[in-house]
């Protein structure tokens, strides 16, 4: 669970490196809330429709706002995760590449960091 609270406190920090356990468990963490959030909201609405009454779109908002606070946070750590790989941040901008650019982006989001100091920072993980 600190992996997903060290995010959030560099929520705006694009500088530095990530390794991949910090930007892996942040991601699964975030899924989980947002499953979390969408149970919730579907049990909301399903419980107010046997009531006969009409489900209220402020159900998705919990997941709107929760998706809105959490861009920055994300945005971040998968900058600093391409820094990890000695990679611009602009990598990011794949996503927006139709079909291929998101496999992209996620097999250079799988790959082992540089060892050692790169242009970017000194390596994440600690010396053993």
């Amino acid at each position: 669970m600190h992996w997903y609270f060290d995010v959030l406190k560099k929520y705006a920090t694009f500088s530095g490196r990530a390794r991949r356990m910090e930007f892996w468990m942040f991601g699964l963490i975030n899924f989980i809330v947002s499953l979390i959030l969408a149970i919730i909201s579907h049990v909301a609405g399903i419980t107010i429709q046997l009531n006969d009454a009409d489900p209220p779109a402020q159900l998705a908002t919990l997941q709107l706002i929760y998706a809105i606070i959490m861009f920055l946070p994300a945005l971040a750590v998968g900058i600093r995760r391409l820094h990890d790989i000695d990679r611009s941040g602009w990598g990011t901008l794949l996503i927006l590449v139709p079909c291929i650019g998101w496999i992209i982006l996620i097999w250079f989001h799988c790959i082992p960091g540089t060892r050692g100091e790169n242009r970017f920072g000194p390596d994440p993980i600690p010396a053993q």
